[in-house]
């Protein structure tokens, strides 16, 4: 199954870039993973549970990165085992383009298939939940981004209230564009 889609998102095209091949963001971006580590060079291991209609799988994967032309494209390929539940294997084609003030433009072509158990629930269901994760990763991802670029715009600093996880991301963020 194919699918494709684009979104803008409020960031700077390099920032947008390092976050998709960053490790911490990764595994906060993809729903249902547990660890996601390695690096652009190496490739990633992932651990990541799922539940698709009636069948709930923990994948054990590799993910790799490919085909990378600056901060303007990249592919990335994974393949997961989950036991009897079956596997999934996928790519994705994503394309960054600058939109000007600090806004990018990022297309996606995915490509997904899946066998084993997974394959007998129905190709409907199985189309919808692919949608659901791709579309899920990139909103997680664009609202990752666009909360760094909102905090980073009203202050520099970080006040009481914001949560550790909110800390992780403005140091992240602020290590992105050269801020720390």
């Amino acid at each position: 199954m194919k699918m494709q889609d684009s979104r803008e998102i409020r960031a700077a095209r390099e920032v947008v870039f390092n976050a998709i091949v960053d490790p911490e963001v990764l595994k906060e971006c993809i729903a249902g993973a547990e660890s996601v580590n390695g690096n652009v060079d190496d490739g990633y291991e992932a651990v990541v549970t799922q539940k698709v209609g009636p069948v709930k799988a923990t994948f054990k994967g590799q993910v790799t990165i490919s085909d990378i032309v600056g901060s303007e494209a990249l592919t990335i390929t994974g393949s997961g085992k989950g036991g009897a539940a079956g596997f999934a294997n996928g790519s994705a084609v994503v394309t960054l383009s600058d939109l000007g003030d600090a806004v990018t433009k990022l297309s996606y072509e995915i490509e997904v298939k899946i066998g084993g158990k997974l394959a007998q629930i129905g190709s409907r269901i199985i189309e919808a939940f692919a949608k659901k994760m791709a579309d899920k990763f990139f909103t997680q991802l664009q609202d990752y981004l666009e909360l760094e670029v909102e905090e980073e715009t009203e202050k520099d600093d970080l006040t009481e209230d914001n949560t550790t996880a909110n800390e992780g991301r403005a140091k992240w963020y602020k290590r992105m564009i050269g801020k720390a």
